[in-house]
């Protein structure tokens, strides 16, 4: 395979591993938000802990690919001297590092104590205050994701 080849295929890779994250990321912004506003603190506990657990626990899999694809497809790009395909898989993963920054920084915490009390079966006095900080960023974490998405189009474009 040349490099060209394969500074397209990390690019694809990366495409694939971000726009998991991209949808997700969307679906909680557009559906999720509203409807967790809907219920009592309670029953907010009881759906977001497992909802966390599950999503802490497989969503690094796209995550990471979609990074790891990323920091590839700069190495096979620059290798190959497409330069413009190099700075656009750059573009995307520094996108993706702001997301992931964002996302240890202020959603990995809330998530962690969300989970721990529906593991516990206990009511959470500040859950609803948890949420709204949760809810404060979901919109920026979708936005990062899909101008990500959109550089790795380009990437795959060029």
């Amino acid at each position: 395979m040349d490099l060209d080849l394969l500074a397209r295929t990390a690019v694809l890779v990366a495409l694939l591993g971000a726009a998991v994250v991209y949808g997700t990321d969307v679906f909680c912004a557009i559906v999720l938000r509203p409807a967790l506003a809907a219920i009592d603190d309670r029953t907010l506990v009881a759906v977001t802990g497992p909802i966390h657990r599950y999503g802490d626990r497989r969503m690094p899999v796209p995550g990471v690919i979609g990074m790891a694809a990323s920091a590839a497809a700069i190495t096979l790009a620059s290798m190959a001297g497409a330069w413009a395909q190099a700075m656009a898989a750059g573009t995307a993963l520094a996108l993706l590092l702001i997301w992931l920054a964002l996302y240890i920084r202020v959603s990995a915490p809330i998530n962690r104590q969300l989970t721990a009390a529906s593991e516990a079966g206990e009511p959470l006095s500040n859950a609803r205050a948890l949420q709204a900080d949760w809810d404060r960023i979901i919109n920026a974490r979708a936005f990062l994701q899909g101008l990500a998405v959109v550089a790795l189009c380009v990437a795959l474009a060029l």
